[in-house]
């Protein structure tokens, strides 16, 4: 696959064809397939640039897609489709790798445009910047390298971007609204904010004290610790 491909993975005929056209009328590439295995096959002989994966397959469900892909140290971007729109399956599907999610029944056109904007946030720059450094944390742009106290962070594509983005504006307190739409490029739910937030600490604090911190009610700050 070339790096406008998409691949859709859906397993309805119907709502297949419709995101196809949609897509290709954008000017993307397309391959469609209907189960988790065609699609595991599909990714195994060359990444596409995207993603579009129903959760409920007749045999490999999307979050087992999403899973074994990132299992196999891929990082392309990930939008699942799904019929259930609760807050267990979003928390489930962003834990495992998944970049965005889209309930069933959705508008092609919203569909495309979260398309766009996650490639947008995951596409490495072509004019990037440089070296950020807070406290501890250093985050080289240039080189999609992200490190706390010496050691090296494995952040996916939308984390390197939420601490980025936490890092060109360290001590101030940036809302959920904000953050959504500089990171991922559109107004949607904050419990992917607080999603994210949580994966970031994860990986930050067992390296040093605590340097994103929650205003109640607000948002998030990323301040160095008190006495640095």
């Amino acid at each position: 696959m070339n790096e406008r491909t998409i691949l859709v993975v859906e397993d309805d005929p119907n709502i297949r064809d419709i995101v196809e056209v949609a897509l290709r009328f954008h000017g993307f590439g397309v391959t469609g397939v209907a189960t988790g295995r065609q699609a595991l096959d599909a990714v195994e002989g060359g990444p596409p640039a995207l993603i579009v994966l129903d959760v409920m397959l007749p045999d490999v469900d999307g979050f087992e897609v999403c899973r074994r892909i990132r299992s196999a140290g891929l990082h392309t971007p990930v939008i699942f489709l799904t019929a259930r729109d609760t807050s267990t399956d979003t928390v489930r599907g962003l834990t495992l790798g998944g970049d965005d999610y889209v309930t069933k029944p959705f508008s092609v056109e919203a569909l495309v445009a979260r398309v766009r904007a996650v490639l947008r946030r995951t596409a490495v720059s072509d004019d990037p910047g440089g070296t950020l450094r807070v406290a501890d944390l250093e985050l080289d742009e240039s080189r999609w390298e992200a490190r706390r106290a010496g050691v090296a962070l494995d952040l996916s594509p939308t984390e390197f971007r939420l601490l980025a983005f936490l890092m060109e504006h360290p001590g101030l307190v940036l809302t959920k609204r904000q953050l959504l739409e500089h990171v991922w490029g559109y107004g949607g739910s904050s419990q992917v904010v607080e999603t994210y937030i949580s994966y970031l600490r994860r990986k930050l604090d067992p390296l040093g004290p605590p340097l994103i911190h929650t205003q109640r009610g607000v948002g998030y700050a990323l301040r160095p610790p008190q006495g640095t």
